[in-house]
């Protein structure tokens, strides 16, 4: 408040008005004099040794000024009482009150005799608004005796409101019985803070009525257990001194798949010699829009174990039976008689036409006269043959592996680097018996000019089933990490009991996948596991794993699932779902769980429309074939994650794969349309292409769901002449109907003049365990003092939930609100989804616009560091 509307003298601390100060003094001087002549004339002209004290005590309030809110336009009044006094001020904002403002009365206490006063002011909304201070305005009382001054409390005044608009209304749900609903309501901004109501169908919520019902965490509203009685309309209401305010209601449906009754009895024999049995959707039925129930209703089998013989009734129709066989059985002795003799006669060997073929050969052309490409061939690792008779054999130039009804265009790499169409186009099967698959992602070609016989053991090359890394872990926790694979584990600091020591491990499926997706779902991540998983935890730990989604709630429907002790799969809850048991955090490459079982985890995902988009990272690799003039170019088309990736790399370093551009993404939707991949701008009379190999295309089937296997093609090359040992080429891969990628191929053919292009960032090669303070980017000490802060409810939303938010945690808070420390479980999460980076400027940025903290991390003074977290946060740039 201004001097003009708050005057009527100087002053601060305890002093009074000069008026007031005068007379009070002038009386107390006026006593002690009297005093002192009394006692003159009683014991001469002999001075008193000091001045008597007054009488009586220093005031004593027994009213002080209470906190008021201004409603609307009308003041407020603010009261003091307070005895022995005889005079009290009111002092607003550090300056006094005028004296006109104030209105005392005066009375006797009966008990003591003693003078009590008491005095009210009024304050009014335009003082208020007018007041522009580092704090609220405030007034106190100054009480004043003969023997000095009392101060009172100082009471805060502010403008009471309510905002209209919440700042989260509750949304509607659809849940399954005995599902949980949690409906979020973030009333609106109001000083005082609002108080929150819950109504059903416009009837109050009573939840300590109701155990089921919690309306106590954070505004929520939390049904743990739905039933068919808890479907209806929800609205928040909220209320203060000044409004009432309605949220926009939200519709609950709980509802019942159905499921089947168990299967009747088998019913008689029927002539047909088959019996049947049914089953119903009533064991429940479903109910208020759940599924109905899938499978079949009616099944049917043969009752005679085969046995039954219908429709042959005589002699003739056997005999015509017998002819049918014997004449399928002539036709294939014929088919493997025609094979045998044109691969003895072949000059080019295995499963390659003739390259007259590429020259404008009529058969070619000629529907009734295509060339046989039924039976082909797929190689695991290099394999070199000696041809006895030194004729010049060409390899098999496509190989997808495994992969059947590939497409093969035919295309001269002439053709292509024209944009020319396609002329014809066959479809191939592999044939499963020719030979021996070994590592189904080893290949290579065949090249019997090389004079020296050459055939590796293709049971030689390792084949892992998992990757695994393990670490011990006390209380100070720690960090897990695969390396190069985007899979960690974060163990908080006292998640383990103090004393207590675990060795926990860690490791990827490398092997067949043991999940196989329901229905239109596709594993995104790989199979983690973590354990030992007798192992309890006090508090969640982090694991993270990567995925090869791009993320979107409009396409996808992501789930995390885990592996029970049977080895079944089962869902644990959908990302976009709200629970307490543990929390999904979904980042563009990497999903973040706070858990607190160990076990197998899995990430798997549902796509809910055409646009639903899988990144793939697609990679060329190159190495000299055992022909000195044939170089092998492979292309891969992976999952984008780490670990898929590692696999590619690992495979290529035991065939002395190298890398030849740096490996790029690729988009890859889910709109059933298959995969192109073309050499492009080959160097004429310098490199020419195998013939049927310069345009491939993969089925959307096999790129879709290529979880298992790493998807690969191969290309080979053939140099004019031994001196040339340059090659440059582009790489097309192209989804029909969707995104492309081009890979520039640049590179020597020599080992020794090649480039090395580097797998992976130097950021992954970590030491696989971290234990202790060191594991952790923020210092032990800082992260107390923000949980101390944050963990401590404040009117003013300044709570673990500003600080949730401010680090884009936005959903399923009430995880978080039931543990000990919510802030100690953000910042875990914080922890595992800034490994890498560390970027506690960013955190340091979120405290100052929360408002707790106006310093950033990294200027805190060394001194007010422990030693532990003086040397680490020195290392980390603090």
């Amino acid at each position: 408040m201004g001097g003009a509307a708050r005057g009527g003298g100087g002053g601060g601390g305890g002093s009074c008005p000069a008026g007031l100060c005068r007379l009070l003094l002038l009386g107390l001087c006026c006593w002690a004099a009297g005093a002192a002549a009394v006692r003159g004339s009683d014991n001469g002209d002999t001075l008193p040794e000091s001045i008597p004290s007054a009488p009586g005590t220093l005031p004593h309030f027994m009213q002080e000024p209470d906190d008021a809110y201004i409603i609307k336009s009308n003041p407020i009044a603010l009261r003091c009482k307070a005895m022995p006094a005889m005079q009290i001020f009111f002092k607003c904002n550090g300056e006094w009150v005028h004296q006109n403002e104030h209105v005392s009365e005066e009375s006797l206490d009966e008990n003591t005799g003693l003078k009590v006063r008491e005095v009210f002011i009024n304050v009014t909304r335009q003082q208020v608004e007018d007041f522009h201070g580092p704090e609220d305005y405030w007034c106190q009382c100054v009480a004043w005796s003969h023997l000095g001054t009392s101060k009172s409390r100082k009471a805060s005044v502010r403008i009471a409101y309510l905002r209209k608009n919440f700042e989260q209304d509750p949304q509607g749900r659809e849940v399954p019985i005995e599902g949980m609903i949690v409906l979020h309501c973030r009333p609106p901004e109001g000083v005082p803070a609002a108080e929150v109501e819950w109504l059903k169908n416009e009837e109050p919520i009573d939840s300590q009525l109701d155990e089921n019902i919690d309306t106590r965490a954070d505004h929520n509203l939390i049904i743990r257990q739905a039933r068919l009685s808890d479907s209806g309309n929800y609205t928040c209401m909220a209320a203060n001194i000044v409004a009432k305010r309605r949220s926009l209601s939200a519709t609950v449906i709980v509802y019942v798949d159905g499921s089947w009754e168990v299967w009747s009895e088998w019913s008689v024999c029927s002539p047909e010699c088959e019996h049947l049995r049914i089953r119903e959707c009533t064991a429940p039925p479903p109910r208020n829009g759940g599924k109905f129930c899938e499978g079949l209703s009616q099944e049917s089998e043969n009752c005679t174990d085969g046995l039954c013989i219908q429709g042959i009734e005589n002699a003739s129709d056997i005999a015509l039976y017998s002819g049918l066989g014997a004449a399928v059985i002539a036709v294939a002795v014929l088919v493997v008689g025609v094979t045998l003799y044109r691969r003895s006669q072949s000059d080019y060997g295995v499963d390659v036409i003739d390259s007259s073929a590429l020259t404008g050969n009529s058969l070619l052309l000629n529907s009734s006269m295509q060339p046989d490409l039924t039976v082909s061939r797929t190689y695991s690792g290099p394999i070199c043959l000696q041809d006895p008779l030194d004729k010049e054999l060409m390899t098999e130039s496509s190989l997808f592996n495994p992969l059947s009804d590939i497409k093969v265009k035919v295309q001269s790499s002439f053709m292509v680097s024209l944009g020319v169409s396609d002329r014809a186009e066959y479809h191939g099967k592999t044939h499963s018996g020719t030979f021996p698959h070994g590592n189904s992602r080893g290949f290579n070609t065949i090249h019997p000019r090389n004079k020296t016989p050459y055939i590796q053991n293709l049971s030689s090359l390792p084949t892992r089933t998992e990757l695994r890394t393990t670490g011990v872990f006390g209380h100070l926790g720690g960090r897990l990490v695969m390396p190069n694979t985007g899979v960690s584990l974060l163990i908080p600091h006292g998640a383990i009991p103090e004393e207590n020591s675990w060795e926990i491990y860690m490791s990827i499926n490398q092997g067949e996948a043991s999940l196989q997706p329901d229905g239109s779902e596709v594993l995104l991540s790989p199979e983690v596991t973590c354990g030992p998983s007798d192992m309890v935890v006090t508090t969640p730990f982090a694991l993270t794993i990567p995925h090869c989604a791009d993320v979107s709630s409009e396409h996808w429907n992501i789930h995390l699932k885990k592996r029970t002790q049977q080895g079944k799969w089962e869902e644990v809850m959908s990302v976009e779902d709200e629970s307490t048991s543990c929390y999904c955090l979904l980042d563009p490459f990497a999903c973040h769980v706070l858990l607190d079982s160990f076990g197998t985890y899995a990430l798997a995902g549902e796509p809910i429309t055409d646009c639903a988009v899988k990144q793939l990272k697609v990679a060329v690799f190159g190495c000299m074939s055992c022909n000195s003039l044939d170089y092998n170019l492979r292309v891969y088309c992976v999952d984008n994650t780490p670990c898929a990736f590692q696999e590619v790399v690992s495979d290529e370093r035991h065939q002395g794969g190298q890398l030849l551009e740096e490996p790029k993404l690729l988009h890859f939707k889910g709109n059933t349309f298959s995969l192109q991949i073309s050499v492009l701008d080959i160097p004429p009379f310098l490199w020419r292409i195998k013939p049927f190999t310069a345009c491939q295309e993969v089925p959307f089937s096999r790129v879709w769901c290529s979880n298992r296997q790493p998807l690969h093609c191969a290309f080979s090359l053939e140099r004019y002449t031994p001196t040339t040992t340059q090659l440059s080429c582009k790489i097309c891969i192209r989804q029909l109907k969707g995104h492309e990628q081009i890979l520039q191929v640049q590179t020597s053919i020599l080992e020794s003049e090649r480039e090395t292009i580097t797998f992976f960032a130097q950021e992954d090669n970590t030491f696989p365990a971290q234990t202790g303070p060191k594991a952790f980017k923020i210092p032990y000490s800082i992260r107390q003092r923000i949980c101390a802060t944050f963990d401590t409810p404040s009117a003013k939303g300044k709570d673990w939930q500003m600080l949730a938010q401010k680090n884009s945690i936005n959903r399923n808070l009430s995880y978080f609100a039931t543990q000990s420390s919510p802030s100690a479980v953000i910042l875990n999460l914080w922890e595992a989804r800034h490994q890498h980076d560390g970027d506690l400027d960013s955190l340091a940025c979120a405290l100052e616009e929360i408002g707790r903290t106006h310093t950033k991390l990294s200027n805190i003074p060394e001194t007010q560091l422990e030693e532990t977290d003086f040397s680490y946060s020195r290392q980390n740039g603090l």
